[in-house]
Order: structure tokens, then sequence, then C-alpha cells
């Protein structure tokens, strides 16, 4: 205990010490209205913090709140995006539809394409969506703009809002611009601005949704505490209580079935806590008179006193929410390539424009004005990346799909991204490598006793106990067919076990000190039961009309597909970790069955995190797999956080991954899943960045001195269509993947 109060010690002054920063970030900002409780923060950028909801300057991204509350409603930002994504996306299809198809149908008049009357219904239809849909991303790039560092939003303003206002010249002043243009045919961009800001719209939506079930991570942790606790007043009456009004030094009674309200020492009474959700342990604990407790654990059986030593935020709960937060906060995600490309790609195509410009200006035929707006705007038309904007979704979708058959979910893009480097996997116990369930093992017998018969009367026995372990005593022995007999004289014995009378037998189960009180010689069974806990098996002594008759174990068995899944995963080179809240000896047992050279046994959460953070520190890419609270902090701060299927919605919710089936075969598929998706992203790119690599050139009019040829609107449309069926048509490739 000394050990973890030593490590509480140190996390509270971290933490004291991040507070102490964080005010003086507060205080250092004049922005920040004075009063106000709540800071927002970019998960890019932790430096950017302020008292008010808004955009980071430096990416564009939606600040969200540091701290997390059980009453908060729905994210309206969320709200607000989806709305304007599923207006934008009805209105862009049907016209992009409309414009691209009309290409490619023969002998269809292309001045009937190029009308006055067609440029009004598309202006109709393009208005709202660039205008109202696309409104936050020209806020955006302006604030880009005002703070010196361009971003995906700057590219995609420049690109929509010239494509835009291009085109709304055209439609509005025809006359004037044909007159201008010299005879050229121009063509309107609204179905091209349309179609980027729904699709960017789509991608806000999903990064959203990714975030927001974060926070719900962190609110479902904060619901497992009870809301309220039975207070024993001075004068011995009891009353129930908000969880708020509980102090430390406080009397609280916990009922059979209850959760414990705070953590505390037993002061009175005894019980078995199933601390596994918590802590990480297999087996119920025993708690008796000076055995401390954690809040939100679950009382089984007994009930009992206990004294409240830490509330509030100091509880053990608490300080799981914040470690996720706080891993969830400073986990820098990988910057998108599109954003990394914008900050160059941006002031080279605006660089590129204005030379074009001034090139046919000076050198150009005449028209001169007309060749110089012409080109330029096509130079910032055909930059507009509407490939790029489908390359990484179509690719996410089409994987993310392909995983879910295979029982393999991916909660964000950016856990299938980091999956493919990861060369560090740590893997809790409990569930993970187990099935986390206690399971009937072994029953070694005496000579004289026959293994059904002994198993018949110990089964009838604890049937009428409450203890954790009994169910799975009671559960194997009907499992091999074993009918079980009515009890007379039933006991059970606090810390040492039960007995009783079974047709006409006197039968005990329990420890040593249970066969000692009853004058049994237990030393014949000793040697079977030291075999027994070396495997990592709990084992209880047997007695039989007052002699020594068998060895019981219960343990927790490993998952048939365990050993498969490690001998490949070690075969691609990552190195394996288990820790867990177990206790040594069980850990010792499971990791030689297993070949694992590293564990650390008896951990606490935060000491999970810790080893995470280590590893990283080191330079390791570190993937989690875990199923219980426990492992919630620790699956935030890894790389990619891998979750089972059959544990805890708060492992699930602070995971980027999980496995439906709750084995660790799935982490194998996730892997050839990542590499497989990664490569199909990086191709999609290829195919939509060629194209403006090429097509930039050729509409600043680079072929015009040579061949006397300039970029046809038709041609710019045709190659923006052509990159994008290439993308679409690579990405849905993934759907017939071998996992």
């Amino acid at each position: 205990m000394e050990h973890d109060h030593h490590n509480h010690k140190n996390h509270s002054h971290g933490d004291h010490c991040k507070h102490h920063q964080h005010k003086h970030a507060i205080a250092a900002n004049p922005n920040i209205p004075a009063g106000a409780d709540m800071v927002y923060t970019c998960p890019m950028h932790p430096q950017v913090r302020q008292k008010q909801p808004g955009n980071c300057p430096i990416c564009g991204m939606t600040l969200e709140p540091e701290t997390v509350s059980l009453d908060a409603g729905p994210d309206p930002e969320l709200q607000d995006m989806t709305r304007r994504f599923w207006v934008s996306a009805l209105l862009a299809l049907p016209l992009a539809i409309f414009v691209m198809g009309a290409h490619f149908i023969p002998n269809l008049p292309h001045e009937w394409l190029n009308s006055p009357l067609t440029h009004w219904i598309e202006l109709a239809v393009a208005s709202p969506v660039v205008l109202w849909g696309g409104w936050p991303f020209f806020m955006r790039a302006v604030e880009s703009v005002k703070h010196r560092s361009l971003n995906m939003f700057t590219l995609i303003a420049l690109g929509t809002g010239v494509a835009y206002i291009y085109s709304l010249i055209l439609t509005l002043f025809p006359e004037q611009v044909a007159q201008l243009a010299g005879g050229l045919e121009l063509e309107v961009y609204f179905e091209a601005a349309s179609v980027i800001t729904a699709l960017v719209l789509l991608g806000q939506v999903l990064e959203l949704k990714a975030r927001n079930q974060a926070r719900n991570a962190m609110r479902a942790l904060l619901d497992l505490a009870p809301k309220m606790a039975r207070i024993i007043r001075p004068d011995g009456k009891e009353e129930d209580v908000h969880l708020a009004q509980v102090h430390q030094g406080d009397l609280l009674r916990v009922r059979p079935g209850e959760k414990v309200p705070v953590d505390g020492v037993v002061v009175e009474g005894h019980s078995s806590v199933d601390q596994s959700m918590v802590t990480g342990e297999s087996v119920p604990v025993e708690k008796n008179p000076g055995d401390k407790v954690i809040g939100a654990t679950l009382n089984n059986t007994g009930g009992f006193t206990m004294k409240a030593e830490r509330v509030g935020d100091e509880t053990m709960l608490s300080q799981i929410v914040d470690m996720v937060a706080k891993a969830q906060r400073s986990r820098a995600p990988i910057q998108r390539m599109a954003d990394i490309v914008s900050g160059y790609f941006v002031p080279i195509v605006m660089l590129t424009a204005a030379l074009t410009a001034g090139a046919w200006w000076i050198w150009g035929p005449e028209p001169k004005l007309a060749y110089a707006i012409v080109n330029a705007v096509a130079v910032l038309i055909i930059a507009c990346p509407c490939a790029l904007g489908l390359a990484t979704p179509m690719s996410i979708i089409a994987g993310t799909g392909r995983g879910a058959h295979a029982g393999v979910l991916i909660k964000n893009a950016e856990a299938l991204e980091i999956m493919e480097k990861v060369d560090t996997l740590i893997i809790d116990k409990t569930g993970t490598l187990t099935e986390g369930k206690p399971k009937l093992m072994e029953v070694v017998t005496m000579d004289g006793f026959e293994q059904n018969e002994v198993l018949k009367l110990v089964a009838s026995l604890e049937k009428g106990s409450e203890h954790p372990l009994a169910s799975a005593i009671v559960k194997g022995a009907e499992e091999r067919g074993i009918t079980l007999a009515a009890v007379q004289n039933f006991a059970s014995i606090t810390g040492q076990g039960v007995k009783g009378i079974i047709d006409g037998h006197s039968v005990a189960l329990g420890n040593k000190a249970l066969l000692q009180s009853l004058g049994i010689d237990f030393n014949a069974l000793n040697t079977s039961a030291e075999q027994l806990r070396a495997k990592g098996q709990t084992a209880m002594f047997a007695a039989i009309d007052g002699k020594p008759a068998a060895v019981i174990s219960v343990a927790d068995p490993i998952k048939i597909t365990t050993p498969e899944a490690l001998k490949q995963l070690k075969a691609e080179g990552l190195r394996i970790v288990m820790l867990t809240g177990d206790s040594k000896a069980t850990a010792e047992a499971v990791a030689e069955q297993l070949d694992i050279d590293e564990i650390e046994a008896e951990v606490s959460p935060d000491r999970k995190n810790e080893v995470v953070r280590e590893l990283q520190a080191k330079g390791r890419k570190v993937a989690m797999a875990g199923d219980g609270v426990n492992d919630a902090p620790a699956l935030a701060q890894a790389q990619v956080g891998i979750a089972m299927g059959t544990g805890t919605d708060v492992a699930m919710e602070s995971a980027g991954v999980t496995l439906v089936k709750g084995d660790l075969i799935g982490i194998v598929r996730a892997r050839r899943l990542s590499h497989a998706t990664m490569r199909n992203i990086r191709q999609n790119l290829f195919f939509a960045f060629i194209y403006n690599a090429l097509g930039v050139p050729v509409a600043a009019g680079i072929l015009y001195p040579f061949f006397g040829l300039l970029l046809s609107p038709v041609i710019a449309s045709a190659a923006m269509a052509l990159s994008s069926v290439s993308v679409i048509a690579n990405s849905l490739r993934l759907r017939n993947l071998k996992l």
C-alpha cells in the first residue's frame, strides 16, 4: 500500500503542477474573461487554451472542453455540421451528376450546357451549398490568414471561393465577360465548388463524431459511480445522501449488491467485492475490517460499514477519468497529409496563379487581359482538391467496412493509420489473454476417494455458498453431468470456508485455517496445492468425514485463440508486454504458458498508464489491448487502444479499435487491415495529386508556346471526374481484402 500511496502522491503533485501551469496560461491570456469556469483547448495544439468555444487559430479544428460533466447535452457543432452536410449533399450530388454526366452524353449540344439558363439553375443550386454550407470554412480560412498559419481550410476556401465568384461573374455579366474574353468560350464551376464543400463537411462530421465518442467514454466512467450513499450519523441514525454530501471520515453503510460509494476502509463486517473493472483482479476480493475498498466497485453478498477516506475528485475513479482526459488531449494526432501539403501547396498555387496572370499580361496574345484572367483562374480551380477530398475518406470507409465484417471495429482513421507502425503491444491479462471468468480446473483426489463423488459433495456444499468461487465449482460439476444433492447443517465460516452434511457425509471446503479448526491434517494435500498454484490456479482443500480428500482448483483459463495470435504477432516483430492487476504468481504462470518474457503484476491503473508513457518516451509505437475500466487510461494514452468486445463499454469507448469476438486474432487482422488501407490511401493520394501536378502547369499555359494548347474547361472537368473515379475504384478494392 505504501508503494501505491507514493504513486498517488507523485500523481497528485504532477496534477498540481499542471494545474498551476494552466492557471498561469489563462491569466496570461487577456482575451479570456474573468469568472468563466470551462476551459477549451485544441487536441492538436494544446498551447491554444481559452474560456469560450471556438476554433483553433493554427489548424482550424474545433476547440473542446478540458473537463467533462455528466449533464452535458448533445454537441451543438456536430448537430450544426451534420445539418449543413445533409443539405449540401442533397443539392451538390444532383448538380455534379447533371454537369459531369452532360460531358459524356453523345449528341448533346455543348451550347445547351453552357447556356445562360443552365448557369442560373446551377447558381441557384450551388449558392446555399457554398455560402451557407461552406461558411464555417471561409471563417476558418480568414482566421488562418490572420494568424499566418495556412491550412487545409485556406486551400478549400480559396478553391471554392474563386470557383464560385468566377462562375457568379460569368453568370451575372455574360456579355461583358464574353467581350473581355475576345471570343474565348468560358465555363462555370459551380458543381466543383459544391462537391468540394459537401465532401469537406462529411470529413468534419466524421471527425466530430469520433471526438464526441471519446468524451462519452469519460462520461461513462463518471457514470459508474453510484449517485447516493447511505451515511451513518453520530447518533446512529442512517440516511441516504447524495454522493457530493459525503466527506472524508464519514461512516457509510454498504449493503449486498450495492456499489461502494467512495474510496475508504472497512470498519465493521465482511464481504467479497468484485474489483475486476477497476483493478483487473480476476477473482472477487475478500474484505474484512482494516481492508481498503475502492469507489464504484461492486459489493457482492455481505454487508459492511466503511470509513470514507478519498472523496470527490480524489477517488481512484476520478483519477482514472482525469488520466483518460489528459491522455486524449496530450496525444498529438497525426497531421493529415492534406494539411501538411496545404501549408506548402497554398502559397505555391497562389504564386503560380499570379505568375500566370503576369506572364499572359506581358507576353500573351490579344486580348491579353482575358487570357491573363482565364488562365490564372484555371490554375486556382484545377488546384482545388476534389479527388484529394475523396482519397482518404473513401479508403477509410471501405477499409472500416471490411474490418467490421471480420469483427474488427475501427473507431477513427488515426487508429487505422498508426496500427501498421506499432512495434510494441501491451496486453492486459484478465479478459484479454484469459476468459475473465473463474472456471473449475482440476480435482486432485487422495487415495480412497473417487473424483466425481468428491466433486458431487463439494459442489452440493458450494451451492449454498455465496462465495464468488462457489459458482465456478457448481457450474463445473453441472458441465460434467453431476446431479447435486441437498445440504444439511450448512455453515459459512468467515475467512475460512464452508461446511455441512450431504448424503450422511460431513463435508468441508476452504483454506488451511478451516481444516486446522476442524483438527484435520492437511499436509498430505500441500504438494498438490503448490503444484496447482504454480500454474496460476486458486487451490482449495476438501475434507470428507474428517479426512483430507482432495484439492479443488479454480482459475481464469487462457482463451483458445491466444497462443496462435501471440505467435503470429511475435513473427511480425512485435514486442509483447503483459500488465495485470492480478497476483505475481498467477501472472508468471500465464506468462510461462504463453512464452511472454516481459510481465508486470499487481499494477494499478495509473501504473499501466505510466508504462505506456515510458515506452513512448523511448520512441516506441505502443498499442494497448485491454477490457476493463482499469485499462481505460492506458488505452487512451497508447497510440492505438484495442478493446475486447466482451469487455466494458468504457474500455471500448476509450479505444480506437474494438475486437468484437474479444480474442487476439483480431489484432493480427487489424494489422493486415491497417497495412492494406494505408497502402490504398497512398495510392489514392498519388492519383489525386498527379492530376493536380500535371494540370496546374497545363492550366498556366505551359504548352501554349509550343503547341498552341490551352486547358479547355471540358477537359478540366473530365480530368477532375477521372481522378475521382480512379480514387473510388481503387478504394473499393479493399472490400475484397483477405484478413
